[in-house]
């Protein structure tokens, strides 16, 4: 943009300041430096938001407004076209998500072999509702409409890792393979 106003730099910079301070009340020092470097390395691609805003998600684990109007700014795109791609894809979340989203399948197939008490057990063990992520967030708790595998119900996935035939009397047990199972990766 070429601004005959003097003062319109120092207003960007202000601007640019005051987003950056919103953004650390969310995120840290070292999150906020990631997408900035994510932000340098796509921001002249044509076609890379979808990209950015996957690659942001994963360092931030949700993108809230204030993250939105930040790439927005950063990638010289409207906030509008920002949110709009947010808001289209179900795979974005703006709401805090725990590290490892857990997803237990409400569809028929899983309801009838006694999904809700897999739910309420894993609230019960986890001491957060639907839609809530655990204190020190590691986990959040989802229910689906469906995960696509009916054959193996009643299902349940933690992350990419899915649990089939999972007893609604040892629901908490899938916690510990998964955290085995993290152990293991990481």
């Amino acid at each position: 943009m070429n601004h005959m106003n003097g003062n319109c730099p120092k207003l960007y910079e202000e601007r640019g300041y005051a987003m950056k301070h919103e953004l650390l009340m969310e995120f840290t020092d070292k999150q906020i430096e990631q997408v900035d470097e994510l932000i340098r390395k796509y921001r002249t691609i044509p076609g890379s938001l979808l990209v950015v805003l996957e690659e942001v998600q994963k360092v931030c684990t949700y993108l809230p407004m204030c993250l939105q109007r930040y790439v927005a700014e950063n990638m010289n795109i409207s906030p509008s076209t920002v949110h709009g791609v947010v808001t289209f894809y179900s795979y974005f979340s703006t709401v805090p998500k725990g590290r490892r989203v857990i997803k237990v399948c409400s569809g028929t197939a899983c309801y009838v072999k006694r999904s809700q008490d897999i739910t309420n057990s894993l609230q019960q063990h986890l001491h957060i509702k639907d839609g809530e992520v655990t204190e020190d967030g590691e986990y959040s708790l989802e229910e689906v409409r469906c995960l696509g595998a009916c054959g193996l119900a009643p299902v349940v996935m933690i992350g990419a890792d899915t649990f089939g035939l999972v007893d609604p009397e040892k629901a908490e047990e899938i916690l510990l393979k998964d955290k085995v199972e993290e152990s293991h990766v990481g």
